[in-house]
């Protein structure tokens, strides 16, 4: 009688801890700070938003992940859209930090432009999990897509574009070249940070070349010289 309680008990057993792992098989520490629970929940969100999608992903798989209580994603985010938004809210308030650690200003407008691209391929690229979750939900609900466009891709290229002006009294430039150079920092470094690795799987390193090699013939152009 025993032997058959402990035969129903065991697999019961390995269940609930098969649950309460994460990707790696390993059990997650359970942390207690209130922070570190919300950073614990928004970072497992993101992870499985992006492997997963959106709308497979449950609660118990993000909580488990995190290694926190289910009811702790109703508590702090009203459930999974509050932490969609929340994830997007995050990752919005890291753009002014980021754009503060830009490499310095180069000698010329080539090489300002050239190194702005290159760090904007890396930057995408390391934006490819939130970029994997937030584009296919911005595809069914266009206010995500007005919401991305006014805090993150207006401010990036608003910023390229006043970093480009300091070149301007040293060039003979077309009227709006400036703010034409400013978007295509952000357009290459999409297409070669994001769309080429991650999407259509090219070589990622040859990626960068390649975006490396369009920014030099669009600051190349006949229409750009050097004022003596």
């Amino acid at each position: 009688m025993k032997t058959t309680t402990k035969h129903k008990v065991e697999p019961m057993r390995r269940a609930r801890l098969a649950l309460s792992r994460n990707g790696n098989g390993v059990r997650p520490r359970r942390t207690r700070n209130r922070a570190a629970k919300k950073e614990a929940l928004l970072q497992a969100a993101l992870r499985l938003f992006a492997c997963k999608g959106y709308d497979a992903t449950t609660t118990r798989e993000i909580a488990a992940s995190a290694g926190c209580a289910e009811g702790l994603i109703h508590r702090y985010f009203k459930g999974k859209p509050g932490l969609l938004a929340a994830m997007i809210e995050h990752r919005t308030s890291k753009e002014v930090p980021d754009l503060s650690r830009q490499p310095r200003p180069a000698h010329d407008l080539e090489g300002e432009f050239l190194q702005l691209v290159e760090r904007e391929v890396e930057r995408i690229w390391e934006s490819r999990d939130f970029l994997r979750v937030i584009i296919p939900r911005a595809i069914v609900d266009p206010s995500l897509g007005s919401v991305m466009n006014e805090v993150i891709i207006s401010v990036r290229a608003k910023a390229m574009w006043e970093r480009l002006q300091h070149y301007e009294s040293r060039l003979t430039l077309p009227q709006g070249a400036m703010e034409v150079l400013g978007q295509a920092v952000g357009m290459l470094g999409f297409v070669f940070g994001f769309v080429r690795p991650v999407l259509l799987g090219h070589d990622r390193s040859q990626a960068k070349k390649m975006a490396v090699t369009m920014a030099k013939l669009l600051v190349g152009s006949p229409e750009v010289s050097v004022v003596a």
